[in-house]
């Protein structure tokens, strides 16, 4: 009896780190793709608590995912932006930069409801995406559809590299 203790014991405990296991590659792949997604929003004068809030009001940390695509002419940038409208979002290119700004309002359905859970992040935020190549900003064009906003922005071109003969 003790021996089939002492093994259930060692399976229990094995199954244990295998779980362990399974949502620690979990946790980490998530924070891995995630890391540059996680953008900061500060609250502003519009974005003012829930009337009765017991907790704090909105979170200051959102994911803004987003996805660099590279074809053969042209650099396309997609980020997700759920909930906001476009007048609210600005895109600049600095350098091999790509940087989003823009402001997420709070909108109450009602005055008299009291929040549960409150996961999603209100105020001004910026957001930096590393571009892999050069980009002719100015024929830049920015679209926004669904919740996404997508931006094409045609690479620029290389210089043809030549041989100089050395006199």
């Amino acid at each position: 009896m003790l021996d089939s203790l002492k093994e259930a014991g060692k399976n229990i405990g094995h199954e244990i780190g295998r779980a362990w296991d399974v949502v620690s590659d979990g946790w980490r792949e998530l924070f891995s793709r995630s890391s540059n997604a996680l953008t900061h929003f500060s609250h502003t004068r519009d974005v003012s608590p829930p009337p009765g809030a017991i907790f704090a009001p909105y979170p200051r940390w959102s994911l803004l995912a987003s996805e660099v695509e590279e074809t053969e002419k042209e650099i396309v940038v997609r980020i997700e932006l759920p909930g906001m409208d476009k007048k609210d979002c600005q895109v600049t290119i600095e350098g091999n930069r790509l940087i989003l700004t823009g402001r997420k309002h709070f909108e109450r359905v009602s005055d008299d409801s009291e929040f549960h859970v409150m996961e999603r992040a209100y105020g001004a935020f910026q957001r930096s995406i590393a571009l892999p190549k050069n980009v002719r900003d100015e024929l830049a064009e920015a679209s926004y559809r669904n919740g996404v906003l997508t931006i094409r922005l045609p690479k620029q071109e290389t210089a043809q590299s030549r041989s100089i003969p050395v006199a």
